[in-house]
C-alpha cells in the first residue's frame, strides 16, 4: 500500500510537469484548482467536523505544489520505513498554511518520504481547518489578509502579554489538537504493527503547524513527545513545562515572520531542556526540504545529525 501512493504521489508531481501550464505553476503564485488526490493509506482519525463550515474540502496548486482546504475529516497517512531499516523512532508531520490551508506535498508527504527514507517512521497530519470561502478568489484575498498578519512584529494584547503575529492566527485550536491527540492514540495504538517506540516518538510542524507542534507540547495532557522540530514557526518566549522535550528550530533570516526574535529558544534556554537552533541567512518562509541556492537547504540533513547525537536514531 505504502509503495503505491508513493508511486501515485510522483506520478502526479511528473504529470505536473507535463502539462503545459507547468511553467506557469512554477512561475508565479497563482492558484490553480485541481482534482483532489485518493489518499489511499489516509486513515480517518473521526475527531468531528468544524462547526459553521458550509463548503467542501477542497484542493488547489500553487507553486507546484499541492494544497488542501475546508478540511473538515481529519486523517492521518503512514510512511513507514523499509523494515530492514526502521529503528523505532517516528516522528508526527503537520504541514502548515495558516489554519486556512495544509501544503500536502512541499510539508507533508515530500517531509514523510525523506524521514522513511532514513529509517524513521512518518506520520502525515491532515488537520481540521477553519472554514475560507468556496471560490479560489476570496479565499486568495482570505490568504493574503492572513499573511498580513501574520507577518505583524510581536506586540502586547490586552492582558499585557506578548504576542506574534503567529499567535494572533491561532485563536482556539481545540480541533486541531484533538486531531493531534486522536493521531497519537492511533499510532499507540498500532505501535507494534508499525514499528513504533512510544518513547521516540516526536513531532515536526512547518509554520502553522509548527505553531500546532507548540500548542501540542504546551497545552496537551495525552500526547507525550520525546522530541519536537518547530519548522519556520513563531519564536516568542513561552512557559515551558518541566517535562517538555528537547527542541530542534529552524528559521530564515528572510522569512517575514522573523523579526529578530528569539524568545522561544531562550524559554528552552532558561528551562535547561535541550535546545538547537538554526536560523539561516535566507530561505525565506515555506522552504520546506529546501529551493535552490539557499543556506536553509542543509536544515534536514542537520536535524538528522541532531536525532543521532541525541541518540534517537543510530549514525
Amino acid at each position: 500500500m505504502q509503495w503505491q501512493f508513493t508511486r501515485f504521489l510522483r506520478s502526479i508531481l511528473f504529470g505536473a510537469v507535463c502539462l503545459s501550464s507547468a511553467a506557469v505553476f512554477a512561475q508565479d503564485g497563482k492558484m490553480y484548482p485541481i482534482e483532489a488526490p485518493k489518499e489511499p493509506n489516509a486513515i480517518p482519525l473521526n475527531t468531528g467536523g468544524v462547526a459553521n463550515q458550509p463548503a467542501q474540502e477542497s484542493w488547489f496548486r500553487q507553486w507546484g505544489d499541492p494544497m488542501a482546504r475546508n478540511i473538515t475529516k481529519a486523517t492521518l497517512t503512514p510512511f513507514l520505513a523499509d523494515p530492514k531499516k526502521a529503528n523505532g523512532t517516528s516522528v508526527i508531520v503537520a504541514p502548515g498554511g495558516g489554519f486556512m490551508w495544509l501544503s500536502m506535498g512541499n510539508e507533508g508527504w515530500e517531509v514523510a518520504e525523506a524521514l522513511a527514507a532514513r529509517g524513521i517512521n512518518a506520520f502525515v497530519l491532515k488537520y481540521r481547518l477553519q472554514p475560507t470561502a468556496d471560490s479560489l478568489e476570496a479565499f486568495e484575498n482570505q490568504m493574503n489578509q492572513r499573511f498580513a498578519e501574520a507577518a505583524k512584529p510581536a506586540s502586547e494584547d490586552k492582558s499585557g502579554e506578548k504576542k506574534s503575529g503567529t499567535d494572533r492566527l491561532q485563536r482556539n485550536l481545540d480541533n486541531q489538537l484533538a486531531d493531534v491527540e486522536a493521531a497519537y492514540a492511533l499510532i499507540n495504538s498500532r505501535a507494534k504493527e508499525w514499528n513504533v517506540d512510544m518513547k521516540k516518538i516526536g513531532m515536526m510542524g512547518f509554520s502553522a503547524g509548527a505553531g500546532l507542534t507548540m500548542a501540542t507540547t504546551l497545552q496537551s495532557k495525552k500526547v507525550k513527545l520525546a522530541f519536537i522540530a518547530p519548522i519556520y514557526g513563531g519564536m516568542n518566549a513561552v512557559d515551558v513545562p518541566k517535562d517538555a522535550p528537547p527542541m530542534f528550530a529552524a528559521i530564515a533570516v528572510d522569512d517575514f515572520l522573523f523579526h529578530g526574535e528569539t524568545g522561544l529558544i531562550k524559554s528552552w534556554y532558561d528551562a535547561k531542556i535541550p535546545v538547537e537552533f538554526h536560523l539561516y541567512q535566507n530561505g525565506g518562509h515555506g522552504f520546506g526540504l529546501g529551493n535552490p541556492d539557499r543556506t536553509s537547504n542543509k536544515w534536514f540533513e542537520s536535524f538528522i545529525y541532531w536525532l543521532e547525537v541525541n541518540g534517537f536514531v543510530k549514525p
